[in-house]
């Protein structure tokens, strides 16, 4: 099985927008770098930094639970660490996420973008040594096929973003559907890092969410099931050696 890195994301605040890297490192036993580094929660989630533990995405401020913040487009700059946030009037705020003043005026704009939608206050919380805001507290690398993406638009007759799987590596080159060869504990080759498959990722009401315009258009959990008997598309990856990947890097497995 051989494919090759189409693209690679990162998604510094859990819930906002995707950034493209050209190129990444990944470390043996660690997460994806500068993956969900930050969360945004809504009203008290009950996370204690000093005893972190898997929290429900549903207490922070994701597309499954505000589907209109694919509204709101952000990039952290790694060169300043200036964090820049806006949506589609132009109003925004350039902040910092290490900052006590700067994790406010995020909280501010962000409070005032949801309004009444969100029934509790805002607050940005930063992840501790070795913990991240993850949907599966062992979703280390999350990998995507594009060519079964590709086939699910085709069994629906619709377009479909990938991005709205929030994957951090997308791969191209495979067949539709073959990376359901993979088993727990399989191991692959991603450049010069190695990987082991940890599990197929259940897929949620966030795939639902029109990225430009912040609206459910595809009931995608039901499609997956419809189509294909399903509601799995792509898997969780852990990093078994340390290596870079790149951009047209050679997936084997």
């Amino acid at each position: 099985m051989r494919g090759t890195v189409a693209s690679i994301y990162r998604h510094p605040v859990k819930g906002l927008t995707p950034e493209p890297m050209g190129k990444v490192t990944l470390e043996a036993g660690a997460y994806f770098p500068h993956d969900r580094d930050y969360a945004i929660e809504v009203g008290p989630s009950g996370f204690d930094p000093e005893n972190p533990k898997h929290i429900s995405k549903q207490r922070f401020t994701v597309l499954a639970r505000f589907p209109a913040l694919a509204r709101v487009k952000t990039r952290l700059d790694d060169a300043t660490g200036v964090f820049h946030v806006g949506d589609a009037h132009g109003f925004g705020v350039e902040t910092r996420l290490d900052t006590a003043d700067g994790r406010a005026s995020l909280e501010r704009f962000l409070q005032a973008f949801l309004g009444e939608d969100a029934p509790g206050k805002l607050r940005v919380l930063e992840s501790p040594p070795g913990y991240r805001f993850m949907d599966h507290p062992q979703g280390h690398v999350s990998v995507m096929n594009l060519a079964s993406v590709r086939d699910v638009a085709r069994a629906i007759g619709q377009d479909i973003d990938p991005l709205r799987f929030r994957a951090n590596i997308y791969i191209d080159g495979l067949k539709p559907w073959v990376e359901d060869e993979w088993v727990t504990g399989q191991k692959i080759a991603l450049g010069a890092a190695e990987l082991a498959m940890f599990k197929p990722i259940v897929r949620c009401v966030a795939t639902h969410v029109n990225l430009d315009t912040g609206e459910r258009d595809i009931d995608m959990v039901a499609q997956l099931r419809e189509h294909f008997g399903r509601d799995t598309l792509g898997h969780y990856f852990a990093v078994t050696a340390t290596g870079q990947v790149s951009l047209g890097a050679e997936l084997v497995s």
